[in-house]
């Protein structure tokens, strides 16, 4: 009996080594069904953008090399026959030798120079003169830096792309009810319809517009730890879905995968800002005033932080 032992066990080594074999196949399938789907996605969303920058960088952005980058993320309504406003204009930099993001909200009624409209008018409405190009034309000589990507987002369809990552999780500082939900202080649970509502309530928060720019930020930053979460993975292919259907930005694939690369710590520690100024009254338009003190402070902390002198 002895003398069949080895044949058992060399008959026992080569099953286990099929099943190994098996898995890696199949997992080599899954990761390929993955990059296909993504690849798809990402040249679905891809939208490039032809303009001459307000402020120019000193030379090309390289990803590769790890530099620091910005990115104006645009939150737009928009409807059939309407290109709507960015009434979300939230300015992002990225910084991976300090491992940190900063989040700018700049206020949707903030008076500036439309760039390309020769008007000064609310920031928002650049969107609505010349679309994403004057939108990021304008913000770039608001705030004197130069702006790398845009993200345009669908915000009627962003309640998908909260959902597709399995929802998001807020520090809520404020207990109040809106459209018949009740948001209660303190740490919540939102799913996409909830986070809507969450991120769009501004009349019951004393704060006004501010309070609406806070929640924005929490929310995506929400969306932000969750997708980067491994278990997001198991539901790539909503999240695909949901930012096909909802997202543009001038990101490439490649570009997308060095930020993964050499950027991916940053997303743990994410700062918050926004400008302070006044609401008035201009040929009986209500605007918010940034004083140019309160500008250049903002402009200063945006330029260390992509460290540019």
């Amino acid at each position: 009996m002895a003398r069949h032992k080895p044949k058992k066990k060399s008959k026992l080594l080569r099953i286990v080594l099929l099943v190994l074999l098996l898995l890696v196949v199949a997992v080599a399938g899954y990761g390929y069904s993955i990059y296909h789907n993504i690849n798809k996605t990402a040249k679905n969303i891809h939208t490039p953008i032809d303009r001459t920058p307000e402020v120019a960088r000193p030379a090309n952005l390289s990803l590769a090399n790890k530099e620091p980058f910005s990115v104006l993320m645009l939150g737009v309504d928009e409807r059939e026959g309407d290109r709507g406003r960015s009434d979300t204009i939230i300015v992002m930099t990225v910084n991976p030798e300090k491992q940190s993001i900063d989040m700018l909200s700049i206020p949707r009624d903030t008076r500036v120079e439309i760039v390309g409209k020769g008007i000064e008018d609310k920031i928002n409405h650049a969107y609505a003169f010349g679309g994403v190009e004057m939108s990021m034309n304008t913000v770039e000589k608001f705030l004197d830096i130069p702006i790398d990507y845009y993200i345009k987002m669908n915000m009627e369809g962003f309640q998908e792309i909260v959902d597709a990552v399995g929802g998001v999780n807020v520090n809520n500082d404020l207990d109040f009810s809106v459209s018949g939900t009740h948001f209660p202080e303190g740490q919540i649970s939102l799913n996409g319809e909830e986070a809507l509502k969450y991120s769009r309530m501004r009349y019951e928060d004393p704060r006004g517009d501010f309070g609406r720019q806070l929640r924005q930020r929490q929310v995506i930053q929400g969306v932000i730890n969750k997708g980067a979460n491994i278990s997001a993975i198991w539901k790539y292919d909503d999240v695909l879905q949901a930012l096909g259907k909802n997202v543009e930005t001038n990101l490439s694939l490649d570009e997308m995968m060095d930020i993964q690369k050499n950027y991916k710590e940053a997303r743990h520690n994410i700062e918050q800002y926004q400008i302070e100024g006044q609401g008035t009254m201009i040929n009986n338009v209500w605007y918010y005033i940034v004083p140019q003190e309160e500008r250049q402070r903002v402009q200063g902390l945006l330029k260390d932080h992509l460290n540019i002198s």
